[in-house]
């Protein structure tokens, strides 16, 4: 079943286009993974989803984008992002305690309860696989945790809210490589709730986390197909260049 719909996306910094004519479906369930060399527009492709690229001046897009049949560009970007969660490449806890960092985006949604705000902390945590480490540290402030803590502590604020889907915007880049073990197997384990895209630079990273691969190059998607079959049988020689590292 499709979550997302990408039909004729085009995107624009200025008078520069970083997408052509995009078009492609994201299946509901599954960790979809987008590659390609740096400036081929992965990141700008993952923030039209949640409209994150509205924040930015020059940039305009057209083209239609559709979550469970809604198009994106006519939904309010708040009630957008709560259902569209987002981790970007460099954790970024906000300066309070470990218990506010996850709580923060239910508050602002209305639940005020204290019990209530108690469950969908913990609850969050257990399932961004944090709980276990923290749960004696709840008062203490976040950016005392670790780079992979912290970066599965911003996991569990996305998740704190109830999203469809997760945007991963290079989750694991800044991470050492046992942080980023963690943060694979949590990506694994998420997708039997959530819709999971996640941007990496890693292509041994997409192998081991995503069902699908969208490659990109130049703003054009130049394959989307099953992981395997894109690693292993490319139909396109790009494909293949890229990801036997003719370049890139």
């Amino acid at each position: 079943m499709t979550a997302i719909k990408i039909k004729n996306l085009n995107a624009y910094y200025g008078e520069k286009q970083v997408l052509k004519d995009i078009s492609l479906e994201i299946e509901e369930k599954k960790v979809t993974a987008i590659i390609g060399p740096s400036g081929c527009g992965k990141s700008t492709l993952l923030r039209c989803v949640n409209r994150m690229n509205d924040f930015i001046d020059i940039f305009r897009a057209d083209g239609e984008i559709e979550i469970d049949g809604s198009d994106v560009m006519q939904l309010d970007p708040v009630l957008l992002r709560k259902q569209v969660g987002m981790v970007f490449q460099k954790p970024n806890p906000f300066p309070k305690t470990i218990f506010e960092n996850v709580a923060w985006g239910p508050k602002i949604h209305g639940t005020k309860d204290k019990s209530a705000l108690d469950e969908i902390v913990k609850n969050s945590l257990v399932r961004a696989a944090l709980w276990e480490e923290v749960s004696e540290r709840l008062k203490d402030n976040a950016l005392g945790l670790s780079g992979g803590q912290q970066q599965r502590l911003c996991i569990a604020r996305a998740l704190a809210v109830s999203p469809e889907v997760i945007l991963l915007d290079e989750p694991c880049s800044a991470l050492d490589p046992v942080s980023t073990s963690k943060v694979e197997d949590l990506i694994v384990a998420l997708k039997k709730h959530y819709t999971i895209v996640i941007v990496t630079h890693n292509m041994q990273q997409a192998a081991r986390v995503s069902d699908n691969t969208a490659f990109l190059l130049s703003g054009d998607l130049i394959e989307y197909r099953d992981t395997n079959a894109l690693f292993e049988t490319p139909k396109d020689k790009r494909t293949e260049d890229y990801i036997t590292g003719r370049f890139g």
